[in-house]
Order: structure tokens, then sequence, then C-alpha cells
């Protein structure tokens, strides 16, 4: 009787350790409905299993980006050193030039600057890069004032013609070395294009483009307006180096005056006024 009591209080206790709410039977281990198993990991609301990283608003998850900082202030200064720097070697190119000729040294300019060649070839990578950098400042202050002398004497196309002429020789004038340093190349460390090439050719379309209106003005087609522009700017070119290397053998304004009359001789005949044409069909 002993045992008996004793064998039907024990399925008495694992029946209730068996029962759960409303008798169905789990397991030690938490399951998902429909007895799926999920490991022990944190749930969202909804039973929806997310990674424990932050999340925007709205549940949309958004991966975390590293930051980046903002530009240090002392690289912006350092760029405006450089720039300064490189133009203050340039400045000292100029004056080097000034002083020994157009076939100055990178030993000279370097002590033009008052310092060594190793901190001039830290700014630019080689000769060829310096002497660019020259011929575009020499670009930048030849250029407006032919625009200049050209729009301001627009007018009259023959003084024109003259004044453009005059300002090319007076600035060559004023630096035969500079401007025989920017034509003629010094032994360089690599091939570069001629800047005043570029510049010639600037030139010539401003040229082009005031003869095109000093020929629609005059009843004519502008067609020719470009090859007679870049024309006049060659002419003036080659007349200018013959002029330097024969050391001026004549006045500036002489030169001139035969350059525009040799220019204007050409351009006149076909920048006069076209005759009127008559309304009235010939018979």
């Amino acid at each position: 009787m002993k045992a008996e009591a004793v064998r039907r209080s024990s399925q008495s206790h694992a029946s209730q350790d068996k029962i759960a709410h409303g008798g169905e039977h789990r397991e030690s281990k938490p399951e998902a409905a429909g007895g799926e198993h999920r490991e022990s990991k944190p749930e969202a609301a909804g039973g929806e299993h997310r990674e424990s990283k932050p999340e925007a608003p709205g549940g949309e998850h958004r991966e975390s980006k590293p930051h980046t900082p903002a530009r240090d202030r002392r690289d912006s200064r350092w760029d405006d050193h450089r720039r300064a720097r490189r133009e203050q070697l340039v400045q000292a190119t100029l004056a080097a030039v000034g002083k020994h000729g157009a076939g100055v040294g990178m030993d000279e300019i370097a002590a033009e600057a008052g310092t060594s060649k190793t901190v001039v070839y830290r700014h630019f990578a080689d000769r060829a890069e310096l002497y660019v950098a020259v011929c575009n400042r020499v670009a930048a202050q030849l250029l407006p004032k032919l625009r200049a002398a050209i729009e301001t004497n627009g007018s009259d196309p023959r003084e024109m013609v003259s004044a453009a002429i005059d300002t090319y020789l007076a600035f060559i004038e004023a630096d035969p070395q500079l401007y025989s340093f920017v034509v003629h190349q010094q032994a360089l460390d690599r091939p570069t294009s001629d800047p005043l090439d570029s510049l010639s050719y600037l030139v010539g379309e401003q040229a082009a483009a005031a003869i095109s209106v000093a020929l629609q003005q005059a009843g004519h087609g502008a067609a020719a307006a470009a090859p007679w522009g870049h024309g006049v700017v060659g002419l003036v070119r080659s007349a200018a180096d013959w002029w330097l290397r024969s050391e001026r053998p004549m006045l500036r304004t002489e030169l001139t005056a035969h350059l525009t009359d040799l220019a204007w001789a050409g351009l006149s005949g076909v920048m006069t006024p076209a005759p009127a044409r008559s309304n009235k069909e010939d018979t």
C-alpha cells in the first residue's frame, strides 16, 4: 500500500510538470509559434529578430559609416603657401631673365629667389613646368592690352590695326630678353608647346572678330575674316622676331607704320563699303 501511494504521488507531480497553459506541453527552451525553435537572441516587437545595430526612425536599418573628418585647416594654409611661393618663384625668374638674359640657368633663378634649386624643384617638377608658368604670366599681361587696343579703336579699322601692331611691338620692346625667353625655348627637361603659339591664336581670333565686324559694316561677307586675322598676326610676329634679331635697326614707330601700311593695303580694298545695288532690273 505504501509503495502504491508513493507511485501515485510521483505520477501526480510529473503530470503537473508536463501541463502548461491550456494543457500545451513546452520544452524548457523557448520555441516560436508552430514549434519553430529560435535562438535565445533579443527579439523585436512582433517576434521579428533584428541585429543589435542602431536603427533609424521608423525601424529602417542603416549601416554605420565611418566619419570623414573635415579637411584640416593646415592643408588649406599649405595650399595658399605653395601658391604664393610659386608666384614668387615666377617673379624671381622674370627678374633673373632681365639680369642674365634669355639663357638664364636654374642656379641663377634660385639665387635670385634667395633659395636653392632643390626648393625650386619642390614647387615645380622641372624647368619645363617653370617655363610654362612664366609664359602664362606673359600671356596674361599681353593679351588684355591687345584686346583693349582693338576695342578702343574699333570705329576706325585702320587705326585699330595700327594700335594692335604697336601694342605688340611695345610689349616686346620693353623686355626683349623675356620675349626671347618665351618664344625661343632654351634647354628644357622635356618638350613643351610654345605658349606664344596659343597666345598668337587668341590674338588672331581677336583680330578676326574685329575684321569680321568691319566687313559686315561695309556690307561684305565675313567668311575671310578668320584667315585674314590670323594672317596679320603671323605677319607681325615674324617681323617682330626679325626686328629683335637684327638689334632693332629702325624705331618701333617706323616698324609699326610699315606693317600697318602693308596690312591695310590688303584689308582696305575689301573693307571699304560695297557699292549700293540698284533696285531697277536691267532691261
